[in-house]
């Protein structure tokens, strides 16, 4: 299956709104399933290592990611779902907007990516 995301008639404005969309559709589904591998984290971490520090910092990644799915969702549902600039001043919205959305998601990944790493090396520790 051969679907393009755009093509060559549209107008830039168009195309990047459609990356963006995409861009999103991607983020939504990263944190879907980190909302999914953070259940396993800490019931792997609750029953090899069990430490309260690691055990609250896992705790408070998954509020975190939950909030940002919801953010994210609501980002896609109103902002990218209603946009349709017509001047400068509003491309130039939605671009800081967009780029400050993705700063946050990206920041919430390498917290995650560092504290999974974390943890992965205290469970190694634990069963060595």
């Amino acid at each position: 299956m051969n679907t393009k995301l755009f093509y060559n008639h549209e107008e830039d404005r168009s195309i990047m709104m459609k990356k963006d969309k995409e861009e999103l559709r991607n983020w939504i589904s990263n944190l879907e399933f980190i909302a999914e591998e953070l259940g396993y984290l800490i019931e792997i971490e609750s029953r090899i290592a069990n430490q309260k520090t690691i055990k609250q910092e896992l705790h408070n990644l998954q509020k975190g990611n939950a909030e940002m799915v919801v953010e994210m969702r609501r980002y896609n549902n109103t902002t990218l779902g209603n946009l349709e600039c017509d001047t400068v001043e509003c491309d130039a919205f939605y671009l800081e907007n967009h780029e400050r959305k993705r700063t946050e998601y990206l920041a919430h990944i390498r917290k995650y990516r560092k504290t999974k790493t974390k943890t992965f090396s205290l469970i190694l520790l634990k069963t060595a």
